[in-house]
């Protein structure tokens, strides 16, 4: 007997283990490691997906094996490789199996499951569950369900009334189309022409081309192209009539792809030594990790190209992540129009069944190149020959969710296997990869100056303590606008960043100083006035626009701050004759939306592009002269020892933009706190003084990179409990670690209540702590407990937001 070693698709840490199942004879064939498996699992022997691990000879347990219900797949959907990274990965972030094997497939591939009660005695006239029947005897309960609703349905399956089945329904659904062809000969074609009515125009003309070209096939849009008047029901009646055949073809849903034109450019002397090292460790198969700092606009892109075309030369694949791929359309059409053909491309953005088709695309081989945002880190590329990560320092890279992994760390431990260079290119990398170059980790190549002589641009630094400012408009100085008039009057373009999305940062009252919160979390409602609506951006709650305080009853409320709709309609007012573009979250949130507002932009249909922090990366047009930041500040209050970085990174970014091409670009920088290094050292584009400066702070303060930290979270329903619980946990972990460790709380997080959940936190600084693993492993058996029930553990290794 074979025996399958399945993990379960129930993501906790009872499960979290393989569980033993028989393999039928006549499935011993394909029942093989990566393939999907439909098992009956727990006493009732519901159906649950779940992924081969393992097969082997027999099974230590000794009870009767139940068998594999069913197999999904002919072929694995994970290789060994993917299975292999799987349980690194479940390891390295203190996930569930199932979670990580998930992360790697496209959401058309996970198990919807609906559950369904059927009832074996009918219902009381007044029982609550008759409002859930669609049918006479069944009905679907739903994934929010009254607990009232969910306690009676448990009481009637233990009375026997009902009984509860999980339905399964996969997602995965190929797309298909018709393809016409011709299977008579000429003559036959001409003699049916001979015998037509003579008022069948359509079956004419379709006769007379076929008598010309008898063996055309195509689809619909092939025979129209030829037969311009040609219907599908005239089509279709040429099938009946046995003159055509039809069989549906399989195809795929490609996104839109652009249209830029990436002609090979000549590379200069600091490009090439930067393409010749990098394709020196592929011809060797070394795997190396470079990192390529770059000035913005330096030509970073052209040196991935010439190295991912060197690697396909080879006969190799090329994964190139780019941050949040919707924001960076034009380097996809750079890659796009260099590779024609070979590129899939796998972003958030795709429809689920254009992202499940591009998976396969890329498991076939018929894609080699991949663009993608973080999860296309699980590209299922085999025989890789380099990997790219543009705009390395981008906190996005960073999944927040169970899996926690940082896609830099999944590329360089798939390099590993595939023995191939990863490059990590930014103009502001992260302070960590930056000190793992200074030590060798890391081989550091430098682009320091843009081609073809094109400057960098000016930037000026404007103190809004002292500036002028626009009458009635305190957000706006009085010089930035004179500035976006200038341009106006030149037809050139600006970009104006704003930290902010929403229209103002929150509401409150005048009288009583009451500001409107959300219900469920400890945060102030953005006020929107496309919707005219409250709204919450955590757990998204909604509520009208109050004409009263709450508290007091008082009129005087008013709205403070500044967000993207404000500072819109204000420049609106300013200029009624500019064309402004907004692109914040709001706008694009609708499907190709950042693509619209880019392209709009691109041809010259806005003359101001007014944004958050995505137009502040990727965006590269030849008209656009001025960049102007609005509240450089923003980022440097929060309380995170990255934001100096974040600000540095932010504002050099953005400054990039400007004066890319032969016009020359200015940049002005509106900030209440002018002599801060940050901002000082982004308007000089000045990365290494500031990296000298940021690690000499961050040694004092015993900040990353000289420590590792981990950070501990539990949140309860009952605020008191939290409490309890994390304090617990610190007492528990501090003897399992070296006087050196440093354990900072337990503190509640800076948001203490998100979606009525109250966050506890704690972090743990260390250099070497070998025993600490091993704990944090043991404390996550022990929140399995009964003791431990509506409690949440998390742990984040290397965190980027402790708040």
């Amino acid at each position: 007997m074979t025996v399958a070693q399945v993990i379960i698709d129930i993501p906790a840490q009872q499960t979290n283990r393989p569980f033993d199942y028989e393999i039928p004879q006549e499935l011993e064939d394909i029942a093989i490691p990566g393939v999907r498996v439909l098992v009956p699992f727990g006493c009732a022997g519901h159906l649950r997906q779940g992924f081969i691990w393992h097969t082997v000879d027999h099974s230590e347990f000794s009870g009767k094996l139940k068998p594999i219900a069913q197999i999904l797949d002919l072929d694995p959907v994970l290789n060994s490789e993917m299975l292999s990274l799987a349980d690194w990965l479940a390891t390295d972030t203190f996930s569930f199996l199932i979670s990580c094997l998930q992360t790697m497939l496209p959401s058309a591939l996970r198990a919807n499951y609906q559950r369904r009660f059927y009832l074996n005695t009918p219902l009381a006239t007044d029982d609550p569950l008759n409002t859930l029947l669609d049918s006479d005897d069944s009905g679907l309960i739903p994934d929010k369900i009254e607990p009232s609703l969910l306690a009676e349905i448990k009481r009637l399956e233990r009375a026997q009334q009902l009984r509860i089945e999980y339905q399964i329904s996969q997602r995965t659904k190929i797309k298909q189309e018709k393809n016409y062809t011709g299977i008579l000969k000429s003559a036959e074609y001409e003699q049916l022409r001979g015998h037509a009515r003579a008022n069948a125009v359509q079956q004419i003309q379709l006769l007379t081309f076929l008598s010309v070209s008898p063996s055309f096939s195509g689809n619909l849009h092939s025979w129209v192209t030829k037969l311009p008047e040609l219907s599908t029901a005239t089509l279709n009646n040429a099938v009946k009539k046995g003159w055509l055949k039809s069989e549906s073809v399989e195809i795929y849903r490609q996104p839109e792809s652009g249209s830029v034109i990436a002609p090979k450019q000549v590379l200069t002397d600091e490009q090439q030594a930067a393409y010749d090292a990098i394709i020196g460790a592929i011809q060797q198969k070394q795997n190396q990790t470079f990192l390529l700092e770059g000035v913005t606009g330096s030509g970073k892109t052209e040196v991935y190209l010439d190295a991912m075309a060197y690697a396909l030369h080879l006969g190799k694949t090329a994964l190139m992540l780019v941050p949040e791929i919707s924001l960076t359309p034009q380097m996809v059409e750079r890659v796009q129009s260099r590779f024609p053909g070979k590129v899939a491309v796998l972003h958030s953005g795709l429809s689920v069944g254009e992202r499940y088709d591009e998976w396969r695309r890329i498991e076939r081989g018929e894609a080699t190149v991949v663009v993608g945002a973080r999860s296309a880190a699980f590209a299922p590329l085999t025989n890789i020959g380099i990997m790219i990560m543009d705009e390395e320092h981008e906190g996005s890279y960073k999944q927040d969710d169970m899996p926690r992994y940082h896609a830099r760390d999944v590329i360089q431990k798939r390099a590993e296997t595939y023995h191939c260079p990863v490059v990590l290119g930014s103009a502001t990398p992260s302070l960590e990869s930056r000190a793992r170059a200074q030590k060798g980790r890391y081989q550091l190549l430098r682009l320091t100056k843009r081609p073809n002589d094109i400057q960098m641009p000016t930037v000026n630094i404007v103190d809004m303590r002292q500036a002028k400012k626009v009458s009635g408009k305190t957000d706006l100085s009085l010089k930035l606008i004179e500035e976006v008039k200038q341009r106006l009057d030149k037809h050139e373009q600006s970009v104006l960043l704003l930290n902010r999305r929403g229209y103002a940062n929150f509401v409150m009252c005048r009288d009583c100083g009451n500001v409107i919160k959300c219900p469920n979390c400890d945060i102030s409602l953005t006020l929107h006035r496309d919707i005219h609506a409250l709204k919450c951006h955590y757990c998204g709650h909604q509520e009208p626009i109050p004409n009263e305080c709450p508290a007091c009853h008082s009129h005087n409320i008013r709205d403070y701050g500044a967000g993207t709709q404000k500072v819109e309609q204000e420049i609106q007012e300013i200029f009624p004759e500019a064309r402004i573009l907004r692109m914040d979250v709001d706008t694009t949130s609708h499907k190709g939306g950042h693509q619209q507002i880019i392209s709009k932009f691109g041809r010259h249909e806005a003359d101001i592009l007014l944004g958050t922090q995505m137009i502040a990366k990727g965006l590269d047009f030849p008209d656009v002269t001025l960049v102007g930041v609005i509240n450089a500040d923003t980022s440097l209050s929060l309380p995170d020892f990255r934001a100096s970085e974040r600000t540095f990174q932010l504002l050099t970014q953005v400054s990039g933009r400007a004066g890319r091409a032969e016009k020359l670009g200015e940049v002005y920088i509106q900030t209440f706190n002018p002599d801060n290094y940050a901002i000082q050292l982004a308007a000089r584009q000045d990365y290494e003084t500031f990296y000298q400066q940021e690690m000499r702070l961050r040694h004092q303060g015993g900040y990353p990179p000289y420590f590792y930290t981990i950070l501990i979270s539990v949140n309860h329903r009952q605020e008191d409990q939290a409490v309890k619980k994390v304090y617990q946990i610190q007492r528990w972990l501090q003897p399992q670690l070296s006087p050196e460790a440093i354990v900072l709380g337990p503190t509640p997080r800076m948001i203490t209540r998100v979606n009525n959940q109250y966050y506890y936190q704690l972090i743990i600084k260390y250099k070497n702590e070998p025993r600490l693993l091993a704990a944090l492993q043991t404390l996550i058996m022990k929140m399995q407990g009964k003791s431990s029930q509506g409690f949440q553990l998390r742990i984040d290794r290397e965190p980027l937001q402790f708040m």
